[in-house]
């Protein structure tokens, strides 16, 4: 994840492509694919060039999705029949195509690198609530305050409106605003009362959904495969539009040192959740969100406890995997599930 270099470029280009195709996303694999042929051809302009002599780490930064991103915008706004018809799934010389539009866009594409993805999707929620059923399991208060780091467009903030179909388990209000029902193998979760208190969350470039520009934007980084998602794309934008989030612009180590200092009410598990998101946080960061979890779980209590719920990506495996610790008890992550990226499934691992 943290190489560096030339080498690390091409790796990071040829292991998204794998990443893709392991999450039944071809049409993205084969767009990443003809992206990292142009680079490894004879092509040149601002944007082939600051890619091949990328600073950071190319897998860690998304360098592949970025480019993407840009590529897919250009594909939503139309004008572009050859690349259509790559995202139509027809055929073609990809890497020419991708090539011609780069060297034609550049001025459009060189923004999107700039910033890494923003991956906010709305099915990964029903892992934040499997996980809430499952410590209220293991008798933590049922009553839940959440703070997400890395929100994006706080979609995942809006959690409490969303109903869910859990392997026949069922939360969520009468009238949601979404509702999920999640391909579940294995046992069902635990069937528990659970309240969600409060949702809060940041990001270091928050999205507004009630923004159309904004709002398009953000489409774009969703892998035109996942029709569905636009979908709830388009639902989550009418929700915040009803009542936007609780989002604020800050970045992840200063909002969790911030937030985990307060004043915690008796009764009320606090919760750190996160989804696809600490492979942008800077290493730093990292260490200071886990120093802030260590001195919170060294506060924590049965009466106030604390819990850490994470949907991140295995790069090794190519799945994503719902991990969870509590405090005072169970501070070794317990993987609970390994998770579509997307929320297309989940599969139960506990016995």
């Amino acid at each position: 994840m943290d190489d560096k270099g030339q080498h690390a470029v091409t790796d990071a280009f040829r292991m998204q492509v794998a990443y893709c195709e392991a999450n039944s996303a071809p049409i993205t694999a084969r767009i990443v694919g003809a992206i990292g042929a142009v680079l490894a051809g004879d092509a040149s302009n601002a944007l082939l060039e600051r890619v091949r002599r990328w600073q950071g780490a190319p897998l860690a930064d998304a360098v592949p999705l970025r480019v993407a991103g840009g590529l897919h915008a250009l594909h939503l706004a139309g004008g572009e029949p050859a690349l259509d018809a790559m995202y139509r799934g027809m055929g073609g010389n990809d890497a020419d195509i991708v090539a011609d539009v780069i060297l034609r866009r550049e001025a459009e594409l060189l923004p999107w690198l700039d910033g890494p993805p923003q991956t906010n999707e709305a099915g990964r929620s029903s892992n934040f609530i499997a996980a809430m059923l499952w410590l209220a399991q293991q008798g933590l208060a049922a009553r839940f305050e959440c703070f997400e780091i890395g929100s994006s467009a706080g979609i995942n903030l809006m959690m409490d409106r969303y109903a869910y179909d859990l392997g026949g388990v069922k939360v969520g209000p009468q009238s949601p605003a979404m509702a999920f029902r999640p391909e579940w193998r294995g046992a069902p979760p635990p069937e528990r009362e659970i309240e969600i208190v409060s949702l809060e969350g940041c990001d270091v470039a928050p999205v507004n959904l009630a923004d159309p520009a904004q709002a398009q934007r953000l489409k774009a980084y969703i892998w035109p495969e996942h029709t569905i998602r636009f979908d709830r794309m388009d639902a989550a934008i009418r929700a915040a539009c009803d009542k936007a989030p609780d989002l604020v612009g800050m970045n992840a180590a200063d909002f969790a040192e911030s937030r985990l200092s307060q004043p915690q009410e008796t009764g009320v598990t606090r919760v750190l959740m996160h989804s696809i998101v600490w492979q942008y946080v800077p290493q730093d960061q990292q260490q200071r969100v886990t120093r802030a979890m260590e001195d919170a779980a060294a506060r924590a209590t049965p009466e106030r406890p604390l819990a850490w719920v994470c949907v991140e990506a295995n790069r090794e495996t190519h799945v994503h995997e719902l991990t969870v610790r509590h405090w005072p008890q169970g501070p070794e992550p317990r993987m609970l599930a390994v998770a579509h990226a997307h929320g297309a499934y989940l599969e139960w691992l506990p016995d």
